[in-house]
């Protein structure tokens, strides 16, 4: 992705945030210069990833195939003497027709909570121990009740609906196309997107970055670049 992209995904995210009246902490909006000047009693927010994070899944089509998320807090998968939290939060801003490709979790189980706007698609199925897709029926809880998908079925999560998906569910997440902007919220165990995601067809996670222009904001792959500590 261009930075110059990526700075307007970001922008147009608070603009949609702040119009759904959800505060963002102050390191949301940190340019390069507070990035630069933070000391090692904000290691938390470096070591475990807190932050704008956005990928286009190299596809080279955003708007189409894409996710822009902002990690609020995390534990830590490889220090969790250090940072001892079991839980993450996230905030979710899907696009309308935007989709996030069938992937699933090796440990993290999660809430996805739609907190506004369009509605939300999740189609389901099952993965064997090699991490390819089912034909098994996939068992999730909507709103604390127990729903049983058969492989490829589509549940539609509307404003104020949640979905809970366990590890190894494959799930792909679509904005249902003419109800806008989805607005999530994503609670779960802690997790680390550089190690527990497996990915079906996509290609990679984290996107490479052209440096087209300065950046706005960073994003959490940019922090070994300005942090220094």
């Amino acid at each position: 992705m261009k930075r110059s992209e990526i700075n307007q995904v970001i922008e147009g995210a608070l603009d949609f945030i702040r119009s759904r009246n959800v505060p963002m902490p102050p390191f949301a909006y940190w340019k390069e210069r507070e990035w630069k000047a933070i000391g090692v009693e904000h290691r938390e927010i470096v070591d475990n990833m807190l932050g704008w994070d956005i990928t286009d899944f190299r596809s080279g089509d955003f708007s189409r195939i894409g996710l822009l998320i902002f990690t609020f807090r995390n534990g830590s998968f490889s220090n969790p003497q250090q940072y001892p939290k079991l839980y993450a939060e996230k905030l979710l801003l899907v696009g309308d027709g935007q989709e996030l490709p069938y992937h699933f979790h090796w440990k993290k189980m999660e809430d996805i909570i739609n907190r506004g706007g369009g509605n939300l698609l999740v189609e389901l199925k099952g993965s064997d121990a090699g991490g390819e897709f089912t034909n098994d029926a996939v068992t999730v809880s909507v709103d604390g009740k127990t729903v049983t998908c058969q492989p490829g079925e589509t549940l539609t999560i509307k404003p104020g609906q949640s979905i809970t998906l366990r590890p190894r569910q494959y799930h792909r997440l679509i904005g249902e196309k003419g109800t806008g902007k989805v607005l999530l919220f994503e609670v779960s165990t802690t997790n680390d997107d550089r190690v527990d995601n497996r990915f079906h067809s996509a290609a990679d996670r984290l996107p490479t970055v052209v440096e087209d222009v300065d950046s706005t904001y960073l994003i959490f792959n940019d922090y070994p670049k300005y942090v220094n500590f």
